[in-house]
């Protein structure tokens, strides 16, 4: 078949190359436009656009899919569906309708459950141990359509959102190949979504990533755990923003929350409200790249006693 593939993080990226290895055409990619990011602030293009680049497809990057000429150029790309996977807006009707197959979606959770924007990262701050993908038939609804495919995947103790989201990007491709061959096939059987159920998973904003190490250590260590790679959940070490990454379980202790019980080449045990420590084994401190904690240590005066704030 004739693809359209929208998608922009690197979560998109997995999906868009087993099209491109696959006996599907892809006629053109949607993602967002290039934004400034980095040290320097200069334009970045997104992963879905540098992986497209050496395919020679048609790459377009409206700032809103919307509008007579953007309807104009993705009917002439004549594609037999959309595929979309974390493009980064709500898809208006009559974008959805373009090809004859309609457009479907892979969501990166177990639907009705965290709707929205950022799904891998609100599971991994619920602490939840199961997650998935739900391949759907997209809707004017946010991520409403009736599901086409649904698969479980656990998630691994003290793995990050980041390191999530690539095993979920895998398991999108695998889904999307088995659902676009039942298209091929006729041999589809949409399911409703359940009424029960229904959670969101609205984008992640940056102050969410502040810890507040009053909080019980298991939850600490899931912020943590959430916001990596991105933001990256932070406090403050003398004045100045520290970001912290790859937590473990600590042992007990009686110090006060944000006290530092220990800090070696293992990592910074920080306490928390429920007199429980949190090993934080990377460490990044502004304008630095993320270092181990023994790296990090060699140039940083962190010791017991310490507040981090």
């Amino acid at each position: 078949m004739r693809v359209l593939f929208w998608g922009s993080p690197e979560f998109a990226v997995v999906p868009l190359e087993a099209l491109f290895s696959s006996a599907h055409r892809v006629v053109g990619v949607v993602c967002q436009p290039d934004r400034p990011g980095g040290r320097g602030r200069r334009l970045r293009p997104p992963a879905v656009k540098t992986a497209a680049g050496p395919r020679g497809v048609v790459v377009l990057q409206p700032e809103l899919p919307r509008g007579r000429e953007f309807l104009a150029r993705i009917e002439s790309l004549e594609a037999d569906i959309s595929v979309v996977a974390a493009y980064g807006h709500i898809l208006r009707p009559e974008v959805l309708e373009v090809p004859p197959h309609g457009s479907i979606n892979l969501h990166a959770s177990l639907l009705p459950a965290y709707r929205g924007a950022a799904p891998v990262q609100r599971a991994v701050l619920a602490g939840e141990t199961t997650t998935g993908i739900t391949v759907i038939r997209m809707d004017e609804g946010m991520d409403t359509g009736d599901m086409l495919a649904r698969r479980e995947l656990t998630v691994l103790p003290g793995e990050s959102a980041g390191e999530l989201s690539v095993r979920l990007s895998s398991l999108a491709a695998e889904l999307m190949l088995e659902v676009l061959e039942a298209v091929e096939n006729n041999t589809l059987e949409p399911v409703p979504q359940p009424a029960e159920g229904v959670s969101y998973a609205p984008k992640v904003k940056h102050g969410e990533a502040r810890l507040d190490w009053s909080r019980p250590a298991g939850e600490v260590a899931c912020r943590i755990r959430a916001f990596d790679p991105a933001p990256g959940a932070f406090c403050f070490y003398r004045g100045a923003m520290l970001k912290l990454f790859h937590p473990l379980p600590g042992e007990e202790t009686a110090l006060r929350p944000g006290e530092v019980a220990a800090a070696g080449e293992q990592g910074v045990a920080v306490c928390c409200g429920d007199g429980r420590a949190v090993l934080v084994r990377q460490l990044q401190a502004p304008g630095k790249r993320r270092m181990t904690a023994a790296e990090f240590l060699r140039g940083a005066r962190l010791a017991a006693g310490e507040i981090l704030e």
